[in-house]
């Protein structure tokens, strides 16, 4: 049962909502996709439908950039989403082929050591040796799933896989077929297939892109949140699912704490206070919206565990120091100059700024 599961996939969370907007659907899909586009970006932006139903945001940014995203799928060019680390770049992704394709698993999580079997296909060794190459032998990648079943395949942080094993996907692109050479045959793409693939632009020059595949992309830069209030939204809303899940207090309970942390990591980001008026230095990290929901998930196991199930200062604060000292010595001392002349002369930052004070010395 999906209550058991500590993370369902997005198709399983949210099926309710997918068939209230499958039912209340009624304009042109493109071929095997489960919604329309307007359907699509809905269940991503969020919306009310006619007879009621309200469709939960899961991403809180720019209604353009994901009306292009889900655009791209619906021609014959892949998806790259691409930004800084914590921009939702995996969140959308797996969203979006939920919501096309009602299926978010066929996915490559892309590493140094990804192999070439991973994106084409692999051998079941025993069944090769003992009948040699055939069929019931080979053992298909979830590319090559994708693209006989019509669905979405994705691939994790494209950059760093191998720039050889990148350019096995060429082909599987441009051509939409997938040779088989053993076999003396081809896997042929059917239609509804399509890959989506994120990549770290902090990564260039790890596993570049050649120029022959980023033209098989349309590629999507995600932003960081525009403002605070959009921020703060983000991690309460991500904060308050993974809480549930984990039964832990109500996030609304540490709204304050919430506000806080984003407030910190978003100066230490930009390198200036939120009112413009002091310059701080900022440390090695991304300090990602991510790492804030991070940093408050923990803050609440904490208060729930070890506390009065409200969200504090000292619940958070070894969370913040440990996202932003990355490098020991460094970030060390950006963040103690940070505490001594930003937050210490905060009013009603008194408590935030001993319980960080606490941890870091």
């Amino acid at each position: 049962m999906t209550t058991a599961v500590l993370r369902p996939h997005a198709e399983e969370a949210f099926a309710e909502e997918l068939a209230a907007l499958a039912a209340a659907d009624d304009r042109p899909r493109p071929a095997r996709w489960n919604l329309s586009p307007w359907a699509v970006a809905t269940y991503l932006l969020g919306g009310e439908l006619p007879d009621g139903t309200v469709i939960t945001p899961k991403y809180v940014g720019p209604r353009r950039i994901v009306e292009v995203a889900v655009t791209t799928l619906a021609t014959d060019r892949a998806l790259l989403l691409l930004g800084v680390p914590g921009t939702a770049k995996t969140w959308v992704s797996e969203h979006l082929a939920a919501a096309v394709a009602g299926d978010s698993t066929l996915l490559v999580q892309g590493t140094a050591g990804t192999a070439e079997e991973a994106i084409r296909y692999g051998w079941n060794y025993a069944q090769l040796l003992a009948h040699g190459p055939s069929r019931d032998a080979l053992v298909p990648s979830p590319v090559m799933r994708a693209m006989g079943e019509g669905r979405i395949a994705r691939i994790e942080e494209l950059t760093r896989i191998p720039a050889d094993v990148q350019d096995a996907l060429i082909t599987v692109l441009s051509e939409k077929t997938l040779p088989v050479p053993e076999l003396n045959e081809e896997i042929q793409a059917v239609r509804g297939f399509n890959v989506i693939a994120t990549a770290n632009d902090r990564d260039r020059g790890v596993n570049e892109l050649s120029s022959a595949l980023r033209r098989r992309f349309n590629t999507v830069v995600l932003p960081l949140p525009a403002g605070v209030e959009e921020e703060v939204d983000i991690v309460a809303r991500r904060v308050e699912q993974i809480g549930r899940s984990l039964d832990l207090p109500e996030a609304p309970r540490g709204a304050e704490e919430i506000r806080r942390v984003v407030t910190v990591f978003r100066e230490l980001r930009d390198g200036v206070t939120a009112d413009g008026r002091t310059k701080v230095k900022s440390p090695s990290g991304t300090l990602s919206t991510a790492e804030a929901i991070s940093v408050v998930t923990n803050g609440l196991a904490l208060a729930a565990h070890f506390g009065d199930g409200v969200l504090r200062p000292s619940d958070v604060a070894a969370g913040i120091l440990g996202a932003v000292v990355r490098d020991p010595a460094a970030d060390r001392v950006v963040f103690n100059e940070y505490l001594e002349t930003v937050v210490r002369e905060r009013d009603g930052w008194k408590d935030f700024y001993r319980a960080c004070r606490e941890v870091a010395h």
